[in-house]
């Protein structure tokens, strides 16, 4: 319904089926460029925005997580695993271009990276489901410069099991069987103490970003 064009009373249209598609794409443009501003400032040292983004993002990392995996366990692992990874290259982020594109980037070479190794131990039917620690493929907005001493720093501070597995999995990224040859640990205590190490190593980011 409008009022006669000639009129200079406000017009007032109703919204028609399909329309709300642009309301979301709309709200989706703003978070984007929310996020690319606390990025900017992140690299910037500024510790409240970063804390902000990393809260932010996390919800939405585990839509997207819940999406490719079905167990709970690999969803929080597999977030978990694209924070860490957010965090090592954090600085390749270029805030010029859209944050988002470079999120799911990284968040998709993760969840790839498990399915595949899952994959695989289904095929040779030993129970892995750690994953390498890999980082994106170069691509518009992101280079392969990872933190790795930062990176190796927090680990220095978990308890000695879980920087065991941590370094021979993720680190060194031996398979699970491997990496039980190689520590004498069990394969059910390198994934529980992975499992623990990779919640630590989240909690140590939060903490780092405040203020």
């Amino acid at each position: 319904m409008t009022h006669d064009p000639g009129s200079r009373g406000p017009s007032l249209r109703l919204v028609g089926k399909g329309e709300s598609g642009g309301a979301d794409q709309t709200a989706s443009a703003a978070r984007d460029i929310d996020w690319s501003i606390l990025m900017a400032r992140a690299q910037e040292g500024d510790r409240a925005a970063y804390r902000r983004l990393l809260q932010e993002i996390t919800p939405y990392l585990r839509s997207l997580a819940a999406r490719r995996h079905r167990d709970p366990g690999d969803v929080e692992d597999s977030v978990q695993d694209v924070l860490l990874t957010v965090h090592s290259i954090r600085q390749t982020y270029d805030p010029t271009r859209p944050f988002a594109p470079w999120l799911v980037a990284i968040a998709n070479r993760r969840f790839i990276d498990r399915l595949r190794r899952q994959g695989r131990t289904r095929n040779r039917e030993v129970p892995l489901t750690a994953e390498h620690e890999t980082f994106c493929e170069p691509a518009a907005n992101l280079e392969e410069r990872p933190d790795g001493r930062e990176l190796e720093g927090m680990v220095s501070h978990l308890p000695p099991a879980q920087q065991k597995a941590v370094r021979l999995l993720k680190l060194k990224e031996l398979s699970l069987k491997e990496a039980a040859a190689m520590s004498g640990m069990s394969i059910t205590s390198l994934k529980v103490n992975t499992h623990r190490a990779l919640k630590s190593l989240r909690k140590m980011l939060l903490d780092r970003s405040e203020p």
